[in-house]
Formats: C-alpha cells, structure tokens, sequence
C-alpha cells in the first residue's frame, strides 16, 4: 500500500499549489463530481425563485455534491441519499411517481444534519424549501418533463424525471457566493458532520494509527462513469475469502477488522490526489467507451513538476515552461557537422533538465505508476516504481539521449492577419511511444496493443532496460516497405523513418551483447557495408528526385520503389537502380552539369570504402542502412538551392 501513502501525502500539496495557482482543486474528502440536469434557484428564506431555475448542459452540468460513503457507492435499486444534490426521486416529496423509502431517508438525513451543530445557512434554506412539499409543482410548471439535455459531446439525451439530478443555487444579499458547490464553508459543514455521525473507528494498516475505517472505497478515477475501483472490500457475494475472511463490515463494527483495515480519510485523499494527476498529466491509452483506458503517470509526492515519460524531446523542451531558454538543434538551423552533435544536444538536455532539478529536493519521491482495468469494477495497477530526483531525471535524459534522432515536426509560425504557416522541420528529439506503436503498428490498432507495447516500453523509459529487439526489427521492416505508403503519405513516412532510426540506434546503444553508439550526423569514415549501402540509396534516390524536377515530373523514385527488395537484396538490387539512373543522368548532363558532377563525386568516394567483399555480399542490410540513408537523405535536402546555383555554373 505504498502507493496509497504516497497519493495521500501528495493530496495537501496538491491543494497547496492549487491555491497558489489558482487552478482546480482536487476533489474534498466526502465529495464527489456528478452531471446535474437542473438549477434549482431559491431565497435564503426558502422560497422558490419563479423563472430562475435552469437546465444545465454541457460542462455547466459538473457539480461537485456532499456524498455520505454509503451514496458515493450506490448502484441499482440501493436506497442511499446524498446530503443535498440529488435525483427528482430522491428530493421531491410531492412527485407522484415517487418511492416513499427514497424520499423519507433523504428528508431524514437532511434533517439531521440542519438540525445539528455543523449545520449552515444555504442548508437551512434549503431544507425549509423541501419541507413545504411543493418542488415537483414548482419544477413541473418552469420545465416539460422528460427533460431533455445536451450531453458534453453535444449530443441530445432525455432524461427519466425521476432520474433528473438537481443542484441547488441560494441568493442572498451581500453573498456572491450562491452555489452550493462553491461555498467552501457548506463543504467543510458536511466534512464535519460526516465525520463525527459515520465513525466506525480501527487500526489503518498504511498510516500505522487508529482511524476512522473505510466500508467503500471511490471509484470515478479516470473518468466520469468510471466504475473500476482499485481497491473493493465490502463484497458479500460472489467473492472468495481463501479461509481467512468471514465478514468485512461487521468485524469492523465489532472494533476488529481480521486482515487490513484502511483509514477514511486515507483512502478519500489518496484517491482524490490521483484523481486529479490522471486528469492533470495522465496519460490516457485506450479508446472505447467501455473501456476508460489504461493510464500512465508520474509525479512528484511535493507536486512540482517533472519530466513527463510519455513526452518525447520535442514536447518535453517546446511545449512546458522552461528555466532555461535550450533550443534543440534542427536541420533548418544549419547544423555544423563538424562539431559533436550528440554532446552538444546532450548539452541542451542536461540544462534544460537542470531546471525541474532544481525544484526538487534530495529527498523528494518521484512516482511512475500504471493503471488499467481487466473487467468494469476493477482496476490494477500494472507498473509501479519509486524514484529519487536525481535517478529519475537521469533515466529519463538517459531515455532522451539514447533515443535521439532527427524526427519529422511541424513548427507554427505567424504569417500576420491571423494566418498561421505551418512550417516542417527535422528536429533532434526521442520519439514518444505513442509515435512508436504508430510506427510499428500503424494507427488502428486496438488498444489491446497499445497498451502491451506501453507496457514493453515503459521499463525501458524508466528502468534504461535495453530496446525490444522484435520492436526494433518491425519498425525497420515497416519502414523499409515504402512502397506501402500511399502517395499522399511519404510525409507519413518520413515520420516513421525519423522514429525507426531512433529506435535501432537506442537499441544498439543499450544492447547488452555489443554495444554499439551512433553518430547523430552523417558519419562519412564509417566502412560498415550496411552503412555504405544506405548512403547509395540516398545519393540515387536524389539524383533521381532533381531529374524529375528538372523535367516537371511528379511520381516516386526506383529508390523509394524498390527500398524493402533493396533491404533484402543489396546487391543484386543496387544493380537495378544504376541502371535506372542512366537516362536521368544522360537528363542532367545537359541541365544541371554541376550537381551531377558532384554526385557522381559522392558515389564514387562510397563506392571506394567497401571493403573487399562487401559490395557483392547479397546478404539482407539491418537497420544500419536507414541511419546512413537518413543522415545522408538529410543533408543532401539541406544543401541550399544558391550553392546548388553555383555548383551548376562551375
């Protein structure tokens, strides 16, 4: 149960920053957030506010509602009333339709708390409205029944009347402050009430000390309607206690609780606070509606922020506020190649890094941990590490530098009159994993998959496990495939080769077996025969790319067409291609003699590092050859159109 104590000393300083920010706060203890349908409007005296009353749509419906823990917990035809916010069924007395049970228990509950010491002002007001019997008359007359709402996705729903969930607003003079869910003061009313009339007092077996025991447990986490619960105790049926449990509730109210009991305000603030991180900075895998998704989350128990795992570099530097002002390098910046670029990202990195550092102390705890659910009530968690600041932001720049690679982005930038121009850039940067599973998997697979591949990945992220090898070899493979892409997709596959090439080049580096670390420029005294054949293929394919040009053409190139048979058969395919090259070089000859002799240069200094051997080796390329080709694709493209002038009229 470290995880609950960790969540529970999180809680305060969440509240702390919210209050500092001004952003919202975690949900309070004995409260929870449910989709109201109507307003109900009324005086400090309690009377009905003809004409006031609304129906709520959308976002506007979210309420925050005092719950006692038998409510927060009932389904079906269970009779447990919340305090104030509650269904038709539940509040009017005078509807027709009405269970008596129902609306007894609610008068009977609100009454006792009005009528106790933690009462308050907007409860009293509240109570006398609801003792004159009149809401369904009241409603009835303002509003035709079924009710008919706007869900938050813009959809239309109707209502069952007596399902409609009211919230209730009091005016007062001098008071801006009408709405039950804002008023600080009736909350804590409510949290003070609650704990003094529901105490079932034990031993909390995660804090160590006597305490109020919790019968239920939230639920809720990762969105609304969510059911899953991490931790269920009050089943009755249908569960096996293995020999050592009998009963559940009533050992506790016999003060003796047989295995592990778990404080009240334990569980609400410790749920509450992961509540809020998921919606916050989880990160959400999954789409179905019934199924709310597996999520991903890291924090800091002193809620300072960290390094995200599910960012790659780009998102990590660009989209949070930074203490420093690091830029990473890009093409477009005319990166020097005669400088270490993987020291000089590296860094950029580790200054950048520096600043989240610097908010942490020593002793902070950094929490990685994974939630998913197998059925609709229940909820595990499936990865969970604790870390101190130093080893989590080592990991994680660990992550970052392994990783990098020139990755396919968009840059926005302002063209003025309110147009923005989006501009593509090869930025240094890991690749999330979301960008992984896209590339390997393409992006309809089933969340079944994403999940497992975030699963393989995140040990990797935060334990610098080495690489996946079956991943790697997919995404060469899927790369290498180009001609599967369609021809609107080359910028889609552009981006997958940005991420294959970042995946085989981490992989190399953390591959326990030999151990191999790669340039992140064009390295031009690399012999390997891989590494050769991939700078081949780039030349060709560019020399090919500027014939076409020349003459007005627009369809792919023999090297993009036959780059997986390239892959497979180096040799014999490379072949092909020079064949294909000649009438495009005959092409040149006449209309762009400099850049031809320069490539035919280039070709002819690669063709001349092939060991013996080698170049006739038919043997399959590994994923060498997409770094050589990448690298050597990039700065061919990068070569300005004015040297490319110059290099013609020579």
């Amino acid at each position: 149960m470290s995880w609950m104590a960790k969540l529970y000393d999180t809680y305060d300083y969440i509240e702390e920053r919210c209050n500092k920010d001004g952003i919202t706060d975690p949900w309070p203890i004995s409260h929870f957030v449910k989709n109201a349908h109507l307003e109900v409007v009324i005086n400090n005296t309690g009377d009905y506010l003809q004409g006031r009353t609304k129906i709520l749509n959308g976002i506007d419906s979210h309420t925050l509602i005092p719950a006692s823990e038998s409510s927060a917990g009932r389904s079906g035809a269970k009779i447990a009333p919340h305090p104030i916010c509650d269904e038709i069924g539940y509040c009017a007395s005078d509807y027709p339709k009405r269970k008596k049970e129902k609306t007894k228990a609610y008068m009977e509950q609100l009454s006792n708390w009005a009528e106790s010491d933690k009462s308050h002002p907007k409860l009293l007001a509240i109570y006398q409205y609801l003792s004159k019997n009149t809401l369904w008359k009241d409603l009835s007359n303002d509003f035709e029944f079924p009710l008919k709402i706007k869900k938050v996705d813009g959809t239309s729903q109707k209502i069952a009347t007596e399902k409609v969930f009211i919230r209730w607003r009091v005016e007062e003079a001098g008071n801006p402050v009408s709405g039950t869910w804002e008023d600080k003061s009736l909350i804590n009313s409510w949290i003070a009430y609650d704990n003094e009339h529901n105490t079932k007092d034990g031993f909390c077996s995660v804090l160590g000390n006597d305490s109020r025991i919790a019968l239920n447990h939230p639920r809720f986490l990762r969105r609304p309607g969510d059911g899953a619960k991490l931790i269920s105790s009050n089943d009755s049926s249908g569960f096996t206690f293995r020999g050592r449990f009998t009963d559940t509730k009533t050992s506790i109210e016999k003060n003796g609780i047989q295995a592990v009991g778990i404080g009240f305000d334990l569980t609400q603030k410790a749920h509450n606070a992961l509540r809020w991180l998921i919606a916050s900075q989880g990160m959400k895998i999954g789409s179905s509606r019934d199924d709310a998704g597996s999520v991903v989350l890291a924090w800091a128990v002193s809620a300072t922020d960290i390094p995200q795992p599910m960012e790659d570099t780009w998102d990590c530097l660009w989209n949070e506020e930074k203490e420093t002002s690091s830029s990473l390098p890009t093409i477009e910046n005319q990166i020097n190649h005669t400088i270490d670029i993987g020291q000089s990202f590296a860094h950029e990195l580790g200054k950048f890094m520096a600043g989240y550092r610097a908010n942490l102390k020593e002793t902070d705890n950094i929490i990685i941990m994974g939630l998913d659910s197998a059925t609709p009530g229940r909820m595990a968690i499936t990865y969970y590490q604790e870390l101190f600041p130093d080893e989590y932001i080592a990991r994680i720049s660990q992550w970052h530098k392994d990783f990098a690679w020139y990755q396919r982005h968009k840059s926005e930038e302002d063209a003025g009159k309110k147009k923005t121009i989006y501009k593509t850039i090869w930025v240094l940067s890991s690749p999330s994993p979301r960008a992984i599973w896209e590339t390997i998997y393409g992006t309809h697979l089933t969340d079944s998959l994403k999940k497992n591949t975030v699963e393989r990945l995140l040990p990797c992220i935060i334990e610098a496990r080495p690489f996946p090898r079956d991943l790697v070899l997919k995404a060469v493979q899927k790369v290498s495939n180009r001609s599967a892409y369609k021809s609107d997709e080359q910028w889609l596959w552009e981006k997958h080769l940005g991420v294959a090439c970042a995946l085989y080049k981490g992989f190399c580096k953390r591959n326990p077996t030999q151990t191999k670390e790669y340039d992140m420029a064009l390295e031009d005294n690399n012999d390997s025969r891989d590494y050769l054949y991939g700078r081949l293929l780039a030349i060709a394919e560019r020399i090919e790319e500027i014939a076409l040009s020349v003459s007005g053409e627009n369809r792919s190139t023999t090297a993009a067409r036959l780059m997986q048979r390239f892959s497979d058969h180096p040799a014999s395919t490379w072949r092909n291609i020079e064949l294909a090259l000649q009438p495009y070089i005959q092409r040149l000859k006449n209309n762009r003699a400099g850049f031809l002799h320069n490539m035919q240069q280039l070709l002819d200094e690669v063709m001349e590092k092939f060991l013996a051997g080698d170049f006739v080796n038919d043997k399959s390329l590994s994923g060498e050859f997409l770094l050589a080709y990448h690298c050597q694709r990039l700065v061919l493209r990068n070569k300005s159109q004015s040297t490319e002038q110059t290099e013609d009229n020579n």
